[in-house]
């Protein structure tokens, strides 16, 4: 039996070592720095020796071609830091991003090197997140939060890439959930005649709230863009309403939390048609408003507002309305209203309007959606009656 052939110098090696999670390999080679000394690197984590022999490739490529990166001392959470500080995003995004490094990331992994990060570490990492990794010590994470964690420190380290302070990405070799695993949690919508139910007992117990219920079901707008819309952009005698904006809670640790107004979503704004039904409810409201306060309906008012006119806070209006669904249950019959959350409004207006045949770029164009593959994939649960309702049509038409 020929004996494995010996590695010639400047080929590197591959060991093998035990660990508590079993056999791990490392890879050690000589690179050059930019000032033209070598330094031997070693480097450890590696499931198998195949994915060792790999990594070794190519270290020593990129050390042939110029292009090694010398492995930088910073730890992961002040990378994180300095980071998460310079991208260009939503303060409700960022402040998103912060608490889930804070809370998910640093406590696990902060203390780590950044260049000694390996994929069995980052691997390991979400499974603790997933076992014990809530932050009330009451169990684990879904595993769509720790795929939404798991984007953040992938983001991160594609940045450090980037800029040389890594020669490969760690999460490249790690398995996050998978998109199935992380599917969100199954939408819920009411029929037809489970809607109106509810508005109707919904108006005669608080039309304030009411108004907000029916504009969410009504036009599929999102919670922060129904709190953020203003009476200049409602054209009644038109029909028709612009969303511009939206608003929405931004926290940060230790400064408390503060309502911003943004974008949109997508980051695009959209004009979308209203029934004459929740037109003539918006006249009666609007004219109601402006018997407690005229500044409640001049153009720039919120027309959603509390009545000193600040925002709605937007958490407390998804309260109060789990709250009024719970009593309309007990005065409708709870077999006669399913419970919903306030974003299943929405799922109701794109699911009632897919069923009765609007084609599916008009529902996308209302919601909002950056395009219609989106609506597409989320109410596809939509399309089986629809698809066998065309092909009825179409044998009708070649019976003529």
């Amino acid at each position: 039996m020929a004996k494995p052939r010996r590695r010639q110098a400047g080929e590197g090696s591959i060991s093998e070592y035990t660990t508590k999670a079993g056999p791990r390999f490392l890879i050690k080679f000589t690179a050059q720095r930019e000032d033209g000394t070598k330094r031997v690197i070693l480097k450890r984590g590696f499931k198998t020796r195949k994915d060792a022999a790999a990594a070794l490739r190519a270290e020593i490529r990129t050390s042939e071609v110029g292009e090694w990166v010398e492995p930088s001392k910073q730890r992961l959470d002040a990378y994180l830091a300095e980071w998460v500080q310079g991208q260009r995003l939503s303060p409700a995004t960022l402040a998103s991003y912060r608490k889930n490094i804070r809370l998910h990331i640093e406590p696990y992994l902060g203390a780590q090197p950044v260049a000694r990060l390996t994929g069995s570490a980052v691997d390991a990492w979400m499974q603790k997140l997933e076992a014990s990794g809530r932050a009330d010590a009451q169990g684990g994470l879904s595993a769509r939060t720790v795929r939404y964690v798991y984007t953040i420190l992938r983001s991160a380290l594609g940045g450090a890439v980037k800029q040389g302070r890594l020669s490969v990405n760690p999460t490249d070799r790690s398995t996050p959930p998978s998109p199935s695993e992380a599917r969100p949690p199954e939408m819920q919508a009411w029929t037809g005649a489970e809607l109106g139910r509810f508005l109707g007992w919904a108006h005669a117990e608080d039309r304030d709230l009411a108004m907000g219920w029916r504009l969410l079901a009504a036009t599929g707008m999102r919670r922060g863009e129904a709190l953020a819309l203003r009476w200049r952009d409602v054209d009644l005698d038109a029909g028709r309403r612009a969303v511009r904006r939206s608003a929405g809670v931004v926290k940060a640790r230790g400064a408390g939390e503060r309502l911003v107004e943004g974008p949109t979503k997508t980051g695009r704004s959209r004009v979308v048609d209203l029934d004459t039904g929740t037109v003539a409810a918006l006249r009666a409201y609007r004219a109601a408003r402006g018997l407690l306060a005229l500044d409640l309906v001049r153009d720039s008012a919120l027309v959603l507002s509390n009545l000193d006119g600040t925002y709605r806070h937007p958490e407390r209006f998804s309260r109060r309305f789990a709250g009024q669904v719970v009593q309309a249950r007990k005065a409708l019959g709870e077999e006669r209203l399913p419970v919903i959350r306030p974003y299943d409004l929405r799922h109701t207006h794109a699911t009632l309007l897919l069923a009765d045949g609007v084609p599916v770029k008009v529902v996308s164009e209302r919601l909002g959606h950056a395009s219609a593959r989106i609506t597409l994939t989320v109410y596809q649960h939509v399309h089986p009656g629809m698809g066998r309702e065309a092909a009825d049509r179409f044998g009708a038409l070649l019976e003529g």
